[in-house]
């Protein structure tokens, strides 16, 4: 089993896109990769040999951030946002989409479940 930038990759998966299991590397980052390190895709993980896994993990190590330094650099852009008072950081603050969505219905899955408000029912019907 390869391990490469601190994660297991499948055995069975070709390895373009067993690629795609690191967190930062998509598609067409995971062709670059293999490209610069002159492996075919069509390749399983299984088939590889170490040299050939030394050579991805050294052209990874090389010229892309990747894991954990790549979470850590989002966390801290969200972190400079909340901290100089951007719209962008409020909403991050507040837990509401960032990116334009509506709210009146919809975003649950950033909201969180639905609070009841006690009491709060369409205009009562005056007489």
């Amino acid at each position: 089993m390869a391990r490469i930038a601190g994660v297991d990759l499948p055995k069975n998966k070709k390895i373009f896109y067993g690629l795609q299991y690191i967190f930062g590397i998509g598609d067409h980052t995971a062709e670059e990769i293999l490209q610069k390190a002159n492996i075919d895709p069509e390749r399983r993980v299984h088939t590889l040999t170490e040299d050939e896994v030394a050579a991805i993990r050294s052209v990874i190590q090389a010229d892309y951030k990747v894991e954990g330094a790549l979470r850590s650099e989002v966390q801290m852009n969200i972190k400079r946002l909340m901290d100089i008072g951007s719209y962008r950081g409020l909403r991050h603050r507040r837990s509401l989409p960032v990116r334009g969505q509506r709210t009146k219905t919809n975003s649950r899955t950033r909201k969180g479940k639905r609070k009841t408000v006690a009491g709060k029912k369409k205009a009562a019907a005056k007489k």
